[in-house]
């Protein structure tokens, strides 16, 4: 399970850094700004779901001392 959730997570980020990279690409080149538009709110989405994953394995797995 742990193995699952972080290789889930690792494909989250992996997302997020492809999208900001073609977000990025987009508008460097001076491309429609819809289509920024919609892959930064993609982005966003993104980090959303790859902070979800973060917060549950730590939640789930997390030792609890400190």
């Amino acid at each position: 399970m742990q193995t699952a959730l972080n290789i889930a997570i690792a494909l989250a980020l992996l997302f997020v850094v492809i999208v900001l990279g073609l977000g990025l690409w987009n508008m460097m080149k001076g491309g429609p700004g819809n289509t920024s538009q919609r892959l930064m709110r993609l982005r966003v989405a993104g980090q959303a779901v790859a902070l979800i994953l973060l917060l549950g394995a730590l939640f789930f797995f997390g030792s609890g001392r400190g």
